[in-house]
């Protein structure tokens, strides 16, 4: 399945702010969550293919916290390489991996 978004590029709020992401729309996350089956992993998550402009990487989606919508990973290679920052907007590909 594939799926293409936009969203803010967040910092997850903690005490060392490293971690970078971006969340699904929820609209996407009851159809993700019920694709999950056999092929989730570790803490829910999902193996995907995802991009962001040109820049294409593997990774994981996994579930949030109190919001509960997919959260996906955006590493600090990837943000360089896309010319993106916390608080930017970003057009998303995400391709599940089953």
């Amino acid at each position: 399945m594939r799926y293409e978004f936009e969203t803010e590029l967040w910092i997850w709020p903690g005490e060392k702010a490293t971690w970078h992401f971006v969340s699904l729309p929820q609209e996407l996350t009851a159809g993700i969550k019920t694709l999950r089956g056999p092929n989730s992993r570790g803490w829910g998550s999902m193996r995907v293919r995802a991009s962001i402009g040109e820049v294409v990487w593997s990774t994981s989606i996994f579930p949030g916290g109190k919001s509960g919508a997919f959260l996906l990973p955006v590493k600090a290679s990837v943000r360089r390489a896309a010319g993106i920052a916390a608080g930017d907007r970003v057009a998303v590909v995400v391709e599940l991996e089953m």
